[in-house]
């Protein structure tokens, strides 16, 4: 018996439509002329805002050099400012140490009472609580700094005699916690309020952060048997670590800025106490805003040099909060 064989021929598949004009114009760019404005509106903001700050780092770096050329003094050593000397002494170390240790002070305080409030209203607050606690919060980021100065300056203050006192008592020994009396106006006051002013900057990053952790996560975890505890241990704060980092630092951005609340509420004095109870320290902020009225033209130019320094300051720290959200792009919530 003959057994016939067929061949078979495959059919070519149908060929691609051409793309069409408008297509091929999406590809390339914006098209329409609203694209096209937006496109160019967007680019100059960028560009302008460039400028603006290069600008700004030109004009501060002029003015130092030219009260840094007259100062008689090292101007990253001396324990002085005196402008109206002939010639000037001035430093910015006393200025920058109280910078540091008061911004320091401020997010050791502030930073895990900010990130508890976080998990509290994302994890643990029911709805009808969680919404007015964060709208509180939220009100807090609006309140003006002065008012804040005269907030410390009023109530804190007076009230801070007690905690001093106990301090002293218990802790004294250590001589950063030493107190011989007076009014409480230190580096631990301003630090305190510090704190309380940058909480709600951390708390509503860190709370939007929160509530971007993807839901597979937590449900696989208690899948697994964990409590809530363990859900927030091992899903929440691994996927939001990076964003309470950069929260943190956009804290410390203001705490290292801080103008009015710190004149208010801080005793200045140019030294360096070891304890953080004795009165007396500054920074460049506060320094700047006291003095920068009375002083003269020499006097402003060593001035806007301390405000040169805050101001690198202050690149480096948004600069690092960056740098740390570009180390972990998943925290915004794309891969929920």
């Amino acid at each position: 018996m003959d057994i016939s064989t067929t061949k078979t021929t495959d059919t070519p598949p149908p060929s691609p439509q051409p793309a069409t004009a408008e297509r091929r114009r999406a590809a390339r760019g914006a098209t329409r002329p609203g694209d096209r404005i937006f496109l160019g509106l967007s680019r100059g903001s960028g560009i302008l805002l460039l400028v603006i700050m290069a600008a700004i780092a030109a004009f501060l770096t002029y003015r130092a050099s030219l009260a840094i050329s007259k100062d008689h003094g090292n101007f990253l050593t001396t324990f002085e400012w005196n402008t109206n000397l002939t010639p000037p002494t001035f430093g910015i170390a006393v200025l920058a140490f109280g910078t540091v240790v008061s911004s320091i002070i401020a997010m050791a305080l502030a930073v895990p009472v900010a990130v508890a409030i976080a998990l509290f209203l994302t994890h643990y607050a029911p709805r009808k609580l969680s919404g007015p606690i964060a709208y509180v919060v939220d009100l807090l980021a609006a309140v003006p700094s002065i008012v804040y100065g005269l907030w410390g300056a009023l109530i804190l203050v007076p009230h801070m005699q007690g905690l001093y006192g106990w301090l002293n008592d218990y802790l004294g020994w250590t001589g950063i916690f030493s107190w011989e009396g007076g009014a409480p106006r230190a580096m631990l006051t301003v630090g305190i309020l510090l704190a309380i002013m940058i909480l709600p900057i951390i708390t509503n990053v860190s709370r939007e952060v929160f509530r971007q952790v993807p839901q597979t996560h937590e449900e696989a975890a208690l899948a697994l048997g964990a409590t809530r505890w363990e859900v927030i241990r091992m899903a929440v704060l691994p996927f939001g670590r990076s964003g309470v980092i950069s929260a943190s630092m956009l804290g410390l951005g203001r705490a290292l800025g801080e103008t009015m609340a710190v004149a208010t509420v801080l005793s200045p004095s140019y030294d360096i106490q070891a304890s953080l109870l004795d009165p007396g320290g500054g920074t460049f902020a506060q320094n700047i805003a006291s003095k920068f009225g009375e002083a003269t033209e020499q006097g402003r130019d060593a001035l806007i040099a301390s405000g040169l320094v805050l101001f690198v300051i202050t690149l480096l720290v948004n600069g690092a909060a960056r740098a740390i959200i570009a180390r972990r792009k998943e925290y915004s919530g794309a891969n929920a």
